[in-house]
């Protein structure tokens, strides 16, 4: 399970795979932006995302920690119509 102090290295990580992970809804969620790349540039980073996933484990707890973090370091976008591959509705889940 995730500790509230691995909340800067967990996006640190994310964003070193070169996916885009912004605080949404008012920061109280934040997506994991792998539907941005395209299908080739997913499958060259889904071991990276895997290994990000049990590196830290379950953080559903820290859903609204990450968020508020993100949003401290100027991650955020206002929420989007259409969120493409399902894949990014990783809320929270490892």
């Amino acid at each position: 399970m995730m500790a509230e102090d691995q909340i800067p290295d967990f996006v640190q990580d994310v964003t070193e795979t070169g996916c885009d992970i912004v605080a949404v809804m008012g920061g109280a969620r934040f997506l994991f932006g792998d539907a941005d790349l395209s299908p080739e540039g997913y499958r060259a980073v889904e071991p990276q995302i895997l290994a990000i996933g049990e590196k830290y484990g379950r953080r559903d707890h820290l859903i609204s920690e990450i968020a508020e973090y993100l949003v401290s370091i100027g991650r955020y976008a206002p929420p989007r119509q259409s969120l493409g591959r399902s894949i990014v509705a990783r809320l929270g889940t490892p």
